[in-house]
């Protein structure tokens, strides 16, 4: 007897490669900073998906900490997604939202105060096309990693 149903796709177990931490680092710093001194008014993109700018505190430094992710708008608050290109690990702030929840989302000028907490399994259905309606590489991304892409939800 065979099987007439359609083989659902598979992942390709850790295709997806982060760029050397320092890479990100100088990019994420370049990228806020000119965000900063242009006012707001530029560099509100990322490949042509809109950004927001999070301010957290670090987990272990308890520095504040401000970086881009893609802006994913989720009721009064965002989705924001470790997907970290598909990565075999979570981006380091991840650690970040985990330990320190409290947070600052700024879009466009429009600053919220967010509470972070990861959406449990039974939510990432509903979730996931809410987050690649906004950036469709987050397909991608799920199909290079064996991992399971973290979705923090910010209200």
């Amino acid at each position: 007897m065979t099987n007439t149903e359609p083989e659902a796709p598979t992942a390709q177990t850790d295709t997806g490669k982060a760029p050397p931490r320092w890479v990100i680092k100088a990019m994420t710093r370049t990228h806020v900073a000119l965000h900063r001194l242009s006012g707001g008014k530029l560099f509100n993109t990322l490949t042509g998906a809109e950004v927001c700018f999070v301010t957290m505190t670090g987990a272990k430094s308890e520095r504040t900490l401000t970086i881009p992710l893609i802006y994913v708008p989720h009721g009064e608050g965002v989705l924001l997604v470790a997907s970290m290109g598909g990565a075999p690990k979570n981006p380091i702030w991840y650690r970040n939202l985990v330990k320190n929840p409290q947070i600052k989302v700024n879009h466009r000028g429009q600053e919220m105060s967010l509470s972070a907490r990861l959406a449990e399994a039974n939510e990432k259905p509903a979730l996931w096309p809410v987050c690649d309606g906004h950036y469709a590489p987050y397909a991608d991304y799920r199909a290079r990693t064996s991992r399971e892409i973290p979705i923090f939800v910010c209200e």
